[in-house]
């Protein structure tokens, strides 16, 4: 008996636009942090915070560490902003980090990536690449499964 109507195929197609969206989301993020790399104000900022984040007791990694960094803009804000996996290693609160932003919205794009923090840009380039290429699999699969 079939879960889903018409088996296997459905069963491809679907996972693979699901696997297939969160890799299009994964290249989206790679394409900001390196837009914002590229051609975004620098600052000087520094790892304000690191937070153990518990996710709850059914969950596969229960803990999750994230930074929090600061930097001040040129008209004097003080800006706060978590960035993805900054490296293998982390930062220690008060590190020194060299923050690329957008000038129209520091609090909403801002990363660390670049030397000595590439984890922004290697995390996302990842996940895009590899569900990429499960997601392209899948539909290929799918394809098949119609032909014959």
């Amino acid at each position: 008996m079939d879960v889903l109507p018409g088996g296997t195929a459905t069963f491809l197609l679907l996972f693979g636009l699901f696997l297939g969206a969160f890799a299009v989301r994964s290249a989206l993020r790679l394409n900001r942090v390196l837009r914002l790399v590229r051609s975004g104000e620098r600052a000087e900022g520094r790892c304000s915070d690191r937070r153990v984040i518990d996710r709850g007791r059914d969950t596969e990694n229960r803990y999750r560490t994230e930074y929090v960094f600061a930097f001040r803009t040129p008209d004097g804000r003080e800006v706060e902003f978590t960035d993805h996996a900054p490296g293998p290693f982390g930062f220690e609160v008060g590190a020194p980090v060299r923050v690329s932003y957008d000038p129209a919205a520091p609090e909403r794009r801002a990363t660390v990536a670049g030397p000595g923090a590439w984890g922004p840009i290697l995390m996302p380039a990842l996940f895009a690449g590899v569900l990429g290429l499960f997601a392209v699999g899948l539909l290929a699969g799918f394809a098949a499964s119609l032909g014959g």
